[in-house]
């Protein structure tokens, strides 16, 4: 979950309405996607999607630890968000240069909006998608394996599951009780934008489908999953009781996405796979606390596929530190059973990310 600052609120009203994700030449020409020596597929393919917390900048020694953590995720295909381009640097070409400096060779996409790609195999196309949360490319992964690759950061505004922990989600103010009525936590959900962006994906992915691509979608969603607030976890991680069908993961099933974390994992009391928030040592705890008395620990970064019958989740592993926050203490929830693939130096983000490891016949 991003809280970003005047400046950035300010960008986006400005540009509120259709926005044409096609790059200009001029960003073409920035993004080098000349690779030595083209890749063979070898029918795994390896996923990662993670919120750079202001494009790493929150943390000293941030982008470093980003180029470690995707060379130590070994991915196919990296899904990065937050992405802000300072100082008019490209940073989907930052990031690829460091990487190719200790040897891992990546195609890039850069938007111009938060989310970028980048893809170990050929980016053939950077189709237009009108949203700003939505970068999409299309990717060749040999002659029979075409993907649709979304990644996605979803509006933060309306952060409803805020409300039953005694939180505003617009504010982040404390309340003077819990929301605990599902219809009011569902109408502030529903103010956002998310679930805009989610029905645009739908739409146009379904073109995608048709053609035979195997569709992917990544990112932060800044909501919570439907398949973690049910009847099981009902008492659990400050829900209060309450049960909420949460917009874009029932629109998401209902239309034959899967959530990969969940399909590998169903249990959402022993695998929570909490991606919000990690607790990083080299920041200020203070600079982490939203709801100092509550804890709001969710799933809101997610990996999704289209349902296929050549497509099959081998493993899926949170990426990050297995440290939390919880009511303003870090903690280590040694009761959950999330398998982590934590950093081996600094770890350069407020979110935890997922690593997604495919099947494909």
């Amino acid at each position: 979950m991003i809280r970003q600052k005047l400046k950035y609120l300010f960008i986006t009203l400005l540009f509120v309405g259709v926005f044409s994700c096609e790059v200009t030449k001029k960003q073409q020409d920035q993004d080098d996607n000349t690779i030595s020596e083209e890749i063979s597929f070898n029918g795994t393919l390896k996923v990662l999607s993670l919120n750079t917390w202001h494009e790493t900048t929150r943390v000293e020694g941030g982008f470093e630890a980003l180029a470690e953590v995707i060379e130590q995720a070994e991915a196919d295909i990296v899904m990065l968000c937050e992405i802000n381009n300072y100082n008019n640097v490209t940073f989907s070409t930052k990031i690829v240069g460091e990487l190719k400096k200790r040897g891992i060779e990546y195609h890039s996409f850069n938007s111009g909006k938060s989310p970028i790609i980048l893809s170990k195999y050929n980016i053939i196309a950077t189709p237009s998608i009108a949203s700003n949360s939505l970068t999409k490319c299309i990717v060749e992964v040999n002659d029979e394996t075409t993907l649709a690759v979304y990644a996605a950061h979803l509006d933060y505004t309306h952060y409803a599951c805020y409300l039953p922990r005694g939180y505003d989600g617009i504010t982040w103010k404390k309340l003077p009780e819990p929301v605990l009525d599902v219809n009011e936590i569902l109408a502030q959900n529903k103010a956002s934008q998310r679930d805009e962006a989610i029905s645009l994906f739908i739409e146009d992915a379904s073109k995608e489908k048709e053609k035979g691509n195997l569709v992917f979608l990544g990112g932060d969603f800044n909501e919570p999953s439907h398949l973690d607030w049910t009847d099981a976890t009902k008492n659990m991680f400050d829900h209060n009781g309450v049960v909420v069908p949460w917009h874009n993961s029932v629109m998401l099933e209902k239309q034959g996405y899967l959530d990969s974390y969940r399909v590998k994992f169903p249990d959402p009391v022993s695998h929570p796979g909490f991606t919000w928030e990690a607790y990083n040592r080299d920041v200020e705890i203070s600079e982490m606390i939203w709801t100092p008395d509550a804890d709001d620990r969710d799933r809101i970064d997610f990996i999704y596929y289209s349902e296929n019958e050549r497509l099959n989740v081998e493993d899926v592993i949170v990426v990050g530190p297995s440290e939390t926050i919880v009511k303003g203490q870090a903690i280590q929830d040694k009761t959950a059973s999330d398998k982590f693939l934590e950093p081996t130096g600094k770890w350069p983000s407020d979110h935890k990310g997922v690593l997604a490891t495919f099947k494909i016949e």
